[in-house]
């Protein structure tokens, strides 16, 4: 019987240690989903800004992004194609925002492509370039970097960009993955 008894004692003490470390492990599941709580806020509220940017130019009429000399061909009674863009946030101000209505001012970068009927993306009028969004107007404000008669394109971006995104601008535009996020609802709208 002696036996018997140490097997469960053994078997009580097993399940006791089990418990514990279950407890252990959700207090652990439990701390780590807090802390990375306060982490992924700004994660999210880029996700938010690049919503909104990406929104605001494809339903702007493409005049409004303040291109020069740029628009699609179309028949008076067609209606307008859809616009279809990318775009990357450089930053935002205040940089300390922790809302979407917070952040005042966007810089960044955009890619549209007019999505005309079975006309490719390689053929399609584009608008491109740094740009600055305006957040505290409705509706938001868009300034695109262009180059004047009298300044350069690069003097231009310096003008209107903080030097640290100014830099940016010189070196980056769309991330790999929202070019074949682009491209893939372009040739949706597209048709093709």
């Amino acid at each position: 019987m002696s036996s018997r008894e140490g097997f469960a004692g053994w078997y009580r003490h097993r399940l006791v240690w089990v418990a514990v470390i279950l407890l252990t492990v959700a207090a652990g599941v439990v701390f780590l989903n807090r802390a990375a709580g306060g982490e992924a806020e700004p994660a999210d509220l880029q996700a938010q800004i690049v919503a909104r940017m990406r929104t605001t130019l494809e339903q702007a009429d493409p005049g409004q992004h303040n291109h020069a000399g740029h628009n699609a061909q179309q028949a008076a009674t067609e209606a307008k194609p859809p616009v279809i863009c990318g775009v990357r946030v450089y930053g935002y101000e205040p940089a300390a925002a922790a809302t979407l209505a917070d952040v005042q001012k966007v810089y960044g970068f955009h890619l549209c492509g007019i999505a005309e009927q079975k006309r490719p993306w390689d053929v399609a009028v584009k608008l491109a370039g740094p740009l600055i969004m305006d957040m505290s107007t409705e509706p938001l404000g868009i300034q695109v970097v262009e180059a004047t008669e009298n300044v350069r394109f690069i003097d231009r971006l310096h003008q209107m960009f903080p030097a640290k995104y100014a830099t940016l601008a010189q070196e980056e535009a769309l991330a790999a993955t929202e070019m074949a996020d682009l491209r893939r609802r372009y040739d949706a709208a597209a048709g093709l």
